[in-house]
């Protein structure tokens, strides 16, 4: 395994697609890692550089959903809740998003066939840990949306601190695990068991279904 780094990402909103629903878009109750890689790409990127997603903490994020349409109507203008607020809401074709996020995701960096003979993974975590203190990112990392915008910083504590630091263990499901891309004609979901225990998602050795 290689060098690791820990990184605290927040924001107001995120939507992680269940894609198994086609009509309606409606979240998962925390972070995907697919979503986690993507945001540390987005920070920085390299072809030598491959990122490994070990844990996902969930310090927010679990407990509340809203309709998506409310949302995008408050920002343009409208005086509505933003709230859930009966059955016959949820049946229009909305989306049902997270609100008031907060995760710290842990990898490690590992090299490609792309990888120049001056690369390693101490130089990528290196310049990664330049890269969040200073704020710098290639572009705006988001939740799920573009319109949803993750925060980012070094997450520098030892012990993390979750909110469900005294649920001994939550079963969330099946949940996207990555897209396979093996076949470019025929690109499928991969899928995990997601079970979180005192608030940590810890994907190291998971097992993957396709």
């Amino acid at each position: 395994m290689g060098m690791g780094v820990k990184v605290k990402v927040w924001g107001d909103y995120a939507l992680f697609s269940r894609p198994e629903l086609k009509v309606e878009r409606y979240s998962y109750d925390v972070m995907t890692p697919s979503a986690a890689r993507g945001i540390l790409e987005a920070i920085y990127w390299h072809p030598g550089l491959k990122r490994g997603i070990d844990k996902i903490y969930v310090k927010n994020g679990v407990k509340s959903k809203i309709s998506a349409s409310n949302v995008l109507s408050v920002y343009n203008g409208a005086n509505k809740p933003i709230y859930i607020s009966s059955k016959e809401e949820i049946v229009q074709r909305a989306s049902i998003i997270l609100t008031n996020v907060e995760y710290v995701i842990e990898a490690h960096f590992e090299m490609t066939e792309n990888a120049n003979e001056t690369d390693n993974p101490g130089k990528f975590k290196d310049i990664m840990m330049r890269r969040l203190r200073r704020g710098e990112c290639y572009h705006m990392p988001y939740f799920g949306c573009r319109e949803f915008p993750a925060h980012f910083s070094l997450c520098e504590e030892e012990e993390i601190q979750t909110a469900f630091d005294d649920v001994p263990e939550k079963d969330l499901g099946l949940m996207l695990f990555d897209m396979d891309y093996t076949d470019k004609a025929n690109i499928s979901p991969m899928f995990f068991r997601a079970v979180m225990k005192r608030g940590i998602i810890d994907l190291r050795n998971c097992e993957v279904i396709r």
